[in-house]
């Protein structure tokens, strides 16, 4: 029996696999255990190094839950004015019309080359020179600016290959109709490509928060990230306070896919489109210029 992907092992193949597997856990295991040593030879596993997280509430009060605030901030903002913006891009690349398909194009491909930190530091610069923002609000600007222009364009692909993956009749049909072409991307096409879009754009807002440490660490935006300095220099546990950071993006970046995942169901059961879905690998679209695509049924 075979699947759309693969043939289905047959029984040498799967003794083959739990092996790979064993091997896998095995080596694994000896990783965490050279891991675990090696802190605990630097006295890194200290219950001084740990105690503060669970003794001592200032740490969360003055340092973890404010970062963790302005990382969500700062995520929240971007996403807010990024997702309408992508958007819009990526329908203006499906225009007819190529006074308006050619500049946008340019625009889209000229941003998603560019790294987000180096937009991050020519905003930051940008705003220095403009003079217009206080050097309080500078590092939120610049890296909300940063994370704006990047994943717009990276959505605007998302979004022109979920429209992509729809069926021509679906146009042919509202064309039959009498529907304008406005008509059709809005009633039509894009209702029918949402859900389609939804695991790209949700790994694309993973994205969004996650690169809010890189304001943290090179422009001093006072992030999530950023507080590992601060709580490093008063209870001297850099290991501790990095580990209990990256749990906390962890639990942020799970509770974000949970949500997009009952989300995707619901739409799933309400919609009336075809199920097409974009793949959520955003490296793909980084590299390929648009998201691969397959169809459900």
């Amino acid at each position: 029996m075979s699947s759309v992907l693969y043939d289905t092992p047959g029984p040498k193949a799967k003794a083959r696999n739990w092996i790979y597997t064993g091997v896998f856990l095995v080596l694994l295991a000896l990783v965490l255990w050279w891991a675990l040593s090696l802190m605990a030879e630097n006295n890194q596993l200290d219950a001084d190094k740990w105690s503060p997280f669970v003794t001592d509430s200032q740490v969360w009060t003055t340092y973890l839950l404010p970062g963790l605030g302005e990382t969500l901030k700062a995520g929240l903002i971007a996403t807010v004015i990024a997702l309408p913006l992508g958007a819009l891009l990526g329908i203006a690349r499906l225009s007819d019309h190529a006074w308006i398909r050619v500049p946008v194009g340019t625009v889209v491909e000229f941003f998603r080359a560019i790294p987000v930190l180096m937009l991050m530091f020519f905003s930051s610069a940008l705003y220095v020179m403009l003079g217009t923002v206080s050097s309080d609000l500078r590092p939120l600007y610049a890296v909300v600016t940063g994370l704006v222009l990047y994943n717009a364009s990276v959505i605007a692909e998302i979004v022109r290959a979920g429209i992509l993956t729809l069926p021509r009749g679906q146009t042919d049909a509202a064309k039959a109709i009498g529907m304008r072409k406005g008509q059709i991307m809005t009633y039509v096409l894009v209702p029918q490509a949402v859900t389609a879009m939804l695991p790209a754009l949700v790994s694309q807002l993973v994205v969004i928060l996650k690169d809010t440490a890189l304001g943290g660490a090179a422009l001093g935006f006072a992030d999530l990230m950023s507080m590992n300095r601060q709580i490093s220099a008063n209870y001297s546990n850099t290991i501790a306070t990095m580990v209990v950071i990256a749990l906390i993006y962890i639990a942020v970046n799970f509770a974000l896919t949970t949500f997009a995942s009952w989300l995707e169901g619901r739409l799933r059961k309400s919609q009336k489109g075809t199920g097409a879905v974009v793949a959520g690998d955003v490296a793909e679209v980084d590299a390929g210029g648009a998201a691969g695509v397959g169809q459900a049924p």
